[in-house]
């Protein structure tokens, strides 16, 4: 029993210090511009790393392979690939929004990097982060031709895009020939699996989980569900109203509706910030739909996310205020 309170105890610490590091990435971001590049530019990096890693590993090119991997999946220096995969798609959203407004002359590296970052979900194996990567890119394509009217760069949006699914549809062929990749993606393709309809299923531990949180307002506390029936959730919404009851749950969704509606309101204005909170925001919202069939609430990338948008915010307000002072005095 001891141990399970330290687990709480450990577990509620954490969600602490996230909560904390979104506020942090909000408040610097608002206090100098200039580091939102700094951020995206060194999480890209990591990415990088990382998928690399992954890669490398799943084709048993380095020593300790077995390291990075998990259940024949790649996971990179994570301990799931289901973490594993959602991290890498804010940098391949902002590589390929760079790709897509940027000059051709730097195209060939972007795509050489978005290429990587882009195998690096697929053998994350990763249903999640498959969804997550199609609706963050499509997402991205969408608002991108919303926003410009010029025909000519829409017409280089839609010619690009065509090319770069040319790329991806070739490169999963490619990838296809290996027989360990074909197997296991012909099993993982499939929407449904054996333990997602189990009697202790995914589906079934959704149920359940609604029915507790009724009968429990106050929450039965972190880590306790899993240790009853074997595995979490796999539900976002489910998750804060057993491990932090009626009230932790209205906080949360009272936060992703917040972010969801100011990011909404600053997201096609003509901004030097924009770019990055068009990324940040069209990741944000997948993520907040796989919430569904997954647990996000202890991913580091999806608090940083979460700052992202809110610095943005930030920027925006300084940008009004500063505005309506030059009216004024004018």
């Amino acid at each position: 029993m001891a141990e399970l309170d330290f687990d709480a105890v450990l577990y509620m610490a954490v969600s602490l210090f996230l909560a904390l590091s979104a506020v942090f990435f909000a408040a610097i971001i608002e206090q100098d511009e200039s580091r939102l590049a700094t951020i995206f530019y060194a999480y890209l990096a990591g990415a990088l790393v990382t998928a690399t890693i992954g890669i490398a590993a799943y084709f048993y090119l380095i020593p300790g392979s077995e390291a990075f991997i998990l259940y024949d999946r790649a996971k990179g220096t994570f301990q799931d690939p289901n973490v594993f995969g959602p991290f890498l798609i804010l940098p391949i959203v902002f590589l390929l929004h760079s790709i897509l407004s940027g000059p051709l002359l730097t195209a060939p590296l972007r795509i050489a990097a978005f290429l990587v970052l882009s195998f690096g979900v697929f053998l994350s194996f990763s249903r999640a982060a498959w969804g997550l990567y199609f609706l963050s890119v499509a997402l991205l394509i969408l608002l991108m031709l919303l926003k410009e009217n010029a025909p000519a760069f829409r017409m280089k949006i839609i010619g690009l895009s065509i090319a770069g699914l040319g790329l991806l549809v070739v490169a999963l062929v490619i990838a296809l020939q290996f027989e360990q990749v074909s197997s296991l993606f012909a099993d993982r393709a499939q929407l449904v699996q054996s333990y997602d309809t189990a009697v202790y299923g995914r589906f079934a531990r959704h149920g359940i989980g609604f029915y507790m949180a009724m009968e429990h307002p106050l929450g039965i506390g972190p880590v306790v569900f899993g240790t009853i029936y074997g595995e979490d959730t796999h539900n976002i919404w489910l998750k804060a109203l057993l491990d932090y009851g009626w009230l932790g749950f209205a906080s949360y969704f009272t936060l992703i509706a917040l972010t969801l509606s100011v990011g909404f309101k600053c997201l096609l204005r003509d901004r030097t910030w924009q770019p990055f909170l068009l990324c940040a925001y069209v990741v944000f919202v997948g993520h907040v739909l796989i919430g569904t069939v997954i647990d996000t609430d202890h991913w580091r990338h999806f608090y940083l996310i979460l700052g992202l948008i809110w610095g943005c915010f930030g920027l925006e307000r300084r940008y009004q205020r500063e505005r309506s002072k030059k009216a004024t005095r004018s």
